[in-house]
């Protein structure tokens, strides 16, 4: 699977285990760190808000720092490993909307909209660091885990998934420890 991207928000692309340099998280005790340095969001999803929510959509919309062409939540696995130039990166975990998306979009109603569809992109630790093209660039998957998707891994945390698939995303490989700790506790719950 290669994967074509469509934006980065930065003009110098060096990345490293925590982001690509230049970029940010806003709060770093929920955004950030090894398992969330970059932020992937496909625009293939664009067409649904657009036209189904009056979203318009732009590069960046979603809080991302990397805009995909394609690639959306059922056609990527956790622990997927992606080359991007010199950099190696591995899908560790979706992202789980929040209040800060709907501050940052303008509308109190998008974490719920991202929730119900499990429209929510993922996010991708840094394995390897170094360089990353701009122009022509494409996320080349090396490595197909085939473990869940991610697209199960959110509806795990934030759905209504049956206990098989919490259990199916607990054994993928480097599936986020926050984020599997999260279905741990939710099998649990459910198991009393």
């Amino acid at each position: 699977m290669r994967l074509r991207i469509l934006s980065v928000n930065r003009d110098r692309l060096f990345v490293d285990k925590l982001n690509i340099d230049g970029d940010g998280q806003a709060d770093l005790t929920v955004h950030g760190g090894f398992d969330k340095a970059v932020y992937a969001y496909p625009a293939s999803h664009w067409p649904w808000w657009e036209t189904e929510h009056q979203f318009p959509c732009l590069p960046g919309t979603f809080g991302e720092n990397l805009t995909l062409e394609s690639g959306d939540e059922t056609e990527v696995c956790i622990g997927d490993r992606f080359r991007w130039g010199d950099v190696e990166m591995e899908v560790a975990q979706p992202r789980a909307p929040c209040f800060k998306f709907a501050i940052h979009t303008q509308r109190g109603d998008a974490p719920q909209l991202m929730t119900l569809a499990g429209r929510c992109g993922f996010y991708l630790r840094v394995t390897q660091e170094g360089f990353a093209p701009i122009e022509n660039a494409w996320l080349e998957r090396i490595h197909a885990s085939g473990a869940a998707n991610v697209r199960e891994a959110f509806f795990a945390v934030l759905g209504r998934a049956p206990n098989e698939i919490l259990r199916h995303v607990l054994a993928a490989p480097g599936l986020a420890e926050s984020w599997g700790a999260a279905v741990d506790r939710r099998l649990a719950a459910r198991l009393g």
